[in-house]
Order: structure tokens, then C-alpha cells, then sequence
């Protein structure tokens, strides 16, 4: 099998450094491209045996599998650049949100998944977010679950649920890495705790309360019942903490689906057909 990246911006680079480090890709399967070629050389420095294309035609040519690593409104000239290549056996997934499978479909003969990935997955954790068009079959999407099964796991999902798995999925690291740091920065200003002694305690906690919420006996309440007794110290900072947060996270939710809402729009006129002037190179 024959893989191709095209873009290698922050997921793009995760998604190839993780399928080679898990050992599901070598490097001689997979080819690169992008509009910042040091980035891709890079990449093949560290894996040699990697490939990197003159430019987006060249590197899906003869690729099976095709990942549009890009933003939406990179998707129309890319698709545009690698159209003269692509048959209906061919596979290609969008890692982007707002790029609809429909709308894909129109534009391309090929079978067509979108898989929202998580920065977690770089250490061999967390979920993806499975969607498959109707062309794929049971071959390609065991293929596809396989693969993604090496360095996360594999999550089916309604797309129209996208925006909220991908809050909770892929987004939701920044928004407890954020509650963390401030988690931190409290500490350090209430009690004079060393920063780095404070930052330690609190990723350490961190990590071992995923792990235990890993545990099928171990929901979210229950972590928080385990660790809270009536009337004590635990106790009263919760209800603390629920007065300051009290629907915090709606008010996010709401938030990101606003600016979805205006992704959605914006990505469907950019892929509409466009006037071009010559020839492209990458994306």
C-alpha cells in the first residue's frame, strides 16, 4: 500500500511521525507533500526511506490512500491539482471538520472518509473520529480502522455530530490544559509552591485520573465520589468550583458551534470550481 500526506503543517507531520512510530507505515509506503517543502524534507531526514513530491500531482499518483492534510480553503486547488490521478479505487481522507463527505463526493470520483484526529494521538492515545462515505466498502473501512487502531481509537461517528465529538476529542486537551495551567498558576500565587514542583503534582494527577477513568468501573462521578468525602475539604472545593464554572461549558459548546456554523459556509463556497492561470505546484 502506497500512502500519500498532502500538507505537513501540525497534524499532517503528527499523523505521518505517528504511523511510522507505531510501526503501521515504513517509511518506503509513504510520500509527502507540501507548500513548505523544509518541513517534509525534514520528516524524510528523520525517516529515510520517505519520499517528498515536486508537488501534490506527483505525490498521489500512484498512492492508495490519500490524506488532505490542508486547510479548507487550500481543499478546491488541491483537489484540483491531484484530480488527473484519481480513480474510483482510490481513497481519500479529509482530517478537516468543515469540508463536508458530500461535497466531496461531487467534486471527486474516489471512496471519501473524513477522520478527525487528536493531538493526543503522538503518544498512542485518545480517539478518532470515524465518518465514511457510502463508497467505501467493508475492506476499506477495516483497512482504515485498522491503521488509525495503531495510535488511537477508532470512534464512529453521525457527521453531524462532528463539532461536539471533536470539542470532547480533539479540542478537549486545550481546554484542560488551559483549566490546568490556571489550576497551576493558583497554587503558585495562594502558597508560594514552587512552579515546577506545582507543575509536576498537577500533570502527574493528571495522568493518573485518565488512567483510572480508563477503568470500566470508573465514570467521571465516580472518580469524583472516590476522592470526596461529605462534609470535607474535597467536598467543599467542589461545590466551590460548580458556583464558578456553573454552565461554563455550554457557553463554550455554543461558542464553537457558532464558529463552525461560519467554517461550514465559507468552506463550501471555497470549493467551488476556481479560474486558474497556470499550472501549481504544492498546495
Amino acid at each position: 500500500m502506497k500512502v500519500c500526506f498532502i500538507g505537513t503543517g501540525s497534524m499532517g507531520s503528527l499523523l505521518t511521525e505517528a504511523f511510522l512510530k507505531a510501526g503501521a507505515l515504513s517509511p518506503k509506503q509513504v510520500t509527502l507533500a507540501s507548500r513548505t517543502r523544509s518541513k517534509a524534507e525534514a520528516l524524510a531526514a528523520r525517516y529515510p526511506g520517505l519520499a517528498v513530491a515536486d508537488d501534490n500531482l506527483s505525490a498521489a499518483s500512484d498512492a492508495n490512500l490519500i490524506f488532505l492534510c490542508v486547510k479548507p480553503s487550500d481543499f478546491r486547488a488541491v483537489l484540483d491539482d491531484i484530480l488527473p490521478v484519481l480513480t474510483k479505487d482510490r481513497i481519500i481522507v479529509s482530517i478537516t471538520s468543515p469540508i463536508r463527505i458530500e461535497t466531496l463526493e461531487k467534486i471527486v470520483p474516489s471512496k471519501v472518509a473524513k477522520i478527525i484526529p487528536s493531538v493526543v494521538n503522538s503518544v498512542g492515545c485518545g480517539a478518532t473520529l470515524f465518518m465514511f462515505s457510502a463508497r467505501l466498502n467493508d475492506d476499506d473501512r477495516a483497512l482504515l480502522r485498522q491503521l488509525f487502531s495503531s495510535i488511537s481509537r477508532p470512534v464512529e461517528i453521525d457527521e453531524e455530530k462532528v463539532r461536539v465529538a471533536s470539542d470532547l476529542s480533539s479540542v478537549g486537551p486545550a481546554f484542560f490544559a488551559f483549566l490546568l495551567e490556571q489550576f497551576i498558576e493558583a497554587a503558585v500565587a495562594e502558597t508560594g509552591i514552587n512552579r515546577e514542583t506545582a507543575t509536576t503534582l498537577a500533570c502527574e494527577m493528571l495522568l493518573g485520573s485518565a488512567r483510572m477513568l480508563q477503568e470500566p468501573d470508573c465514570s467521571p462521578s465516580d472518580l469524583q465520589r472516590r476522592v470526596s468525602v461529605p462534609g470535607g475539604i474535597t467536598a467543599a472545593a467542589l461545590a466551590e468550583l460548580d458556583r464558578a464554572t456553573k454552565n461554563a461549558f455550554s457557553r463554550v459548546l455554543q461558542t464553537t458551534h457558532a464558529k463552525f456554523k461560519e467554517d461550514l459556509e465559507k468552506a463550501e463556497l471555497s470549493l467551488r470550481p476556481q479560474k486558474r492561470r497556470g499550472p501549481r505546484g504544492n498546495p
